[in-house]
């Protein structure tokens, strides 16, 4: 059992264990003489329990005569940390500027863009007259170019104080699924019954029947608007205004828009003169090309609307193309002038609510972007004024209500087809006094349109 529990100390041992190093006292006394064998025990068997492994804690700890020498740190591996010190300092610069520019881009392409605040508050006085939406997920965007003749575009025309019309005014139905787009534009001289809309001054207009361009003119986009949903039973979800500065700006960021003539032309009105033949248009040309109504056929604004959606396909199938899209160098431009050029709904006034609008149609193929102009014809009681062939345009409207897909075709194929579908033509093998059959439910209706892979020349 003894020797289980260990031998006891010694007393002597235990003394040299136990008894406090000596002091020196304030009245001067020195220290006991100690055998220099005995200082030499004490201290290497009472000290490991105490200083050592204090000083080990603190990261002080003494190697002791005894100890090997610290090997000296080479002069290549303090240069190589204090480079690894500047490389991460380099690379948190760069990092940061980075951050700083892409902020300063954002933060500039956001304050580009406009809101339209007095719209919003106009539509929401009407909210109850005004048409549900009718699909989950698709959307109704109206496209309005300004022709306003104040500021930057007062080159264009009589600076008339700052009045406009919608010189264009284009219908953008984006599918639930995104997989197509049709535009379908809106002729400025259509008859259309214009509700009474408020004016910026405060006053109120009169219902009236008149030239659709005129809303604008009276009531702004609110009242364009509403002529809209009350011609088509068509819910407008957002709106854009844009002016021509910033359409020549579009066109120039990308390095312009080629088009193709078959006949040289000369419009002094529109500021465009060109010879026949594949060219490329940039800048005043470009805005002369889409606006010219003398300088091209029967000066028809039909015409000039076929037209427009001509040049917006080479231009959308342009901006999509990877030469824009993936290179910052030439697609900044195209976003600081696409931001300058218009005004929006407040529901779409930041760069993320354009962004994520962008990027839910980036993947839409350029053959499923669809151009066409709403069914119409010469107004019988005005040869210089349209209206709606009928029922062809309420059919157009219901497809595009419903998201259902619409079809488009070359005009001479279109009126080809229905001159063959004509009873008593002969091409579908009936005589002319057989029954006219009645249309398949499923069939899906040609519209005269193009799209924007067809381009201009092909």
């Amino acid at each position: 059992m003894t020797d289980s529990a260990g031998t006891p100390p010694e007393p002597e041992d235990r003394a040299g264990a136990e008894q406090p190093p000596p002091a020196t006292g304030a009245s001067g006394d020195s220290e006991p003489e100690v055998p220099e064998s005995t200082e030499t025990t004490e201290t290497t068997e009472a000290e490991p329990d105490t200083e050592p492994a204090a000083a080990e804690a603190a990261g002080t700890t003494d190697p002791g005569p005894d100890a090997e020498p610290a090997a000296a740190e080479p002069e290549g591996a303090k240069g190589g940390r204090r480079w690894l010190r500047w490389t991460a300092l380099g690379v948190s610069v760069v990092v940061l500027a980075a951050a700083g520019t892409g902020w300063w881009f954002y933060r500039k392409l956001d304050d580009n863009i406009q809101t339209d605040t007095t719209a919003a508050h106009e539509l929401d006085k009407y909210e109850r007259d005004r048409p549900a939406s009718v699909v989950h997920d698709a959307q109704n965007l109206l496209l309005i170019g300004s022709d306003s003749r104040a500021g930057n575009n007062s080159s264009y025309g009589r600076d008339d104080g700052g009045s406009q019309r919608s010189d264009t005014t284009i219908l953008l139905h984006l599918a639930a699924d995104r997989l197509s787009a049709t535009a379908v534009s809106l002729p400025r001289d259509l008859m259309a019954d214009i509700p009474a809309c408020g004016r910026p001054d405060g006053t109120q207009t009169k219902q009236q029947f008149a030239q659709f361009n005129s809303a604008f003119e009276m009531g702004g986009a609110a009242c364009t608007i509403r002529t809209v949903e009350n011609m088509t039973g068509i819910r407008i979800d957002h709106h854009m205004v844009v002016d021509f500065s910033g359409f020549k700006d579009m066109v120039d960021a990308v390095d312009g828009v080629e088009v193709c003539l078959k006949e040289p032309v000369d419009d002094r009105q529109a500021h465009l003169k060109l010879p026949a033949g594949r060219q490329l248009l940039r800048g005043e040309q470009a805005l002369g090309f889409v606006r010219s109504r003398h300088g091209f056929g029967d000066g028809s604004d039909t015409q000039r609307m076929d037209r427009q959606q001509q040049f917006l396909g080479s231009l959308i199938k342009k901006v999509q193309s990877n030469g824009v899209l993936l290179n910052p160098t030439r697609l900044f431009p195209v976003l600081d002038a696409a931001t300058r050029s218009i005004t929006t709904d407040p529901g779409l006034n930041t760069l993320k609510d354009l962004y994520d609008l962008v990027r839910s149609v980036r993947g839409i193929p350029t053959e499923n972007i669809r151009f066409l102009t709403v069914p119409r014809q010469p107004y019988a009681y005005d040869s210089d004024r349209d209206e709606l062939v009928q029922p062809d345009a309420d059919g157009l409207f219901k497809q595009l209500r419903e998201d259902r897909p619409i079809k488009v075709a070359p005009a001479a194929d279109v009126t080809k087809a229905k001159e063959s579908a004509k009873p008593g033509s002969g091409s579908d093998g009936k005589r002319p006094d057989d029954p006219d059959p009645s249309p398949s439910p499923s069939a899906t209706p040609v519209y005269s349109g193009t799209n924007a892979a067809s381009g201009m020349c092909g």
